[in-house]
């Protein structure tokens, strides 16, 4: 079946049966180490089981993964935040996606954090905050709106500095599964180009 009719039937799947942190292939609970990247992570849920399409052009386009194999991981219920960590771990660590994505299959258990350890990219390390970042561009070009805890907040003053007055510059706390934004009311155009170039990862 060609590539875009696969696409097509995945997209009217989805939009069927919309995905809950209770119909994910696991229980959805990140534990990476950081309170702000598990936040984030469930919000990546929100938007990649609501716009797929732009959920997966994403990972390919700037993380390096193989279309089929973000398209075969939503098929499977995995939950859009554990497919968008994986690579964003994966490149991070100079790995395939799919290698990355294997150890979690089997390790997933031990959380986020423990995976991010063993492949060198500790919680709380500069090579951890570098994987943070990357969260921004990434919201960017999805057009969604994100804000900065403290240890981003220097790394974007200008963020900081166009925030309105009383605005929280942090999410408010919520549970794993919950996202901290809800959806763009209209469907996201293709995405937007930031600058010249983009990272590569590895499929």
């Amino acid at each position: 079946m060609p590539r875009r009719f696969r696409f097509v039937l995945l997209a009217l799947v989805l939009a069927a049966t919309p995905l809950f942190a209770q119909d994910f292939a696991w229980s959805f609970d990140p534990r990476s180490g950081d309170a702000w990247v598990d936040a984030q992570l469930a919000d990546v849920n929100a938007y990649g089981a609501r716009w797929p399409g732009p959920f997966a052009d994403e990972l390919a386009r700037y993380y390096g993964a193989p279309r089929d194999l973000v398209d075969e991981l939503l098929q499977r219920r995995w939950a859009p935040g554990d497919i968008y960590f994986a690579c964003a771990l994966a490149q991070a660590a100079g790995r395939p996606c799919r290698a990355v994505v294997e150890e979690w299959d089997q390790h997933h258990g031990d959380g986020w954090g423990a995976l991010a350890q063993r492949l060198g990219i500790a919680p709380g390390s500069p090579a951890f905050h570098r994987l943070k970042r990357g969260f921004v561009p990434s919201y960017d070009r999805w057009g969604r709106p994100i804000h900065l805890d403290a240890t981003l907040r220097a790394d974007f003053p200008e963020r900081e500095a166009a925030l309105p007055p009383g605005l929280p510059a942090a999410p408010p706390e919520h549970g794993a599964g919950k996202a901290s934004h809800g959806p763009p009311a209209e469907p996201p155009g293709q995405l937007k180009k930031q600058g010249k170039g983009h990272a590569h990862g590895h499929g």
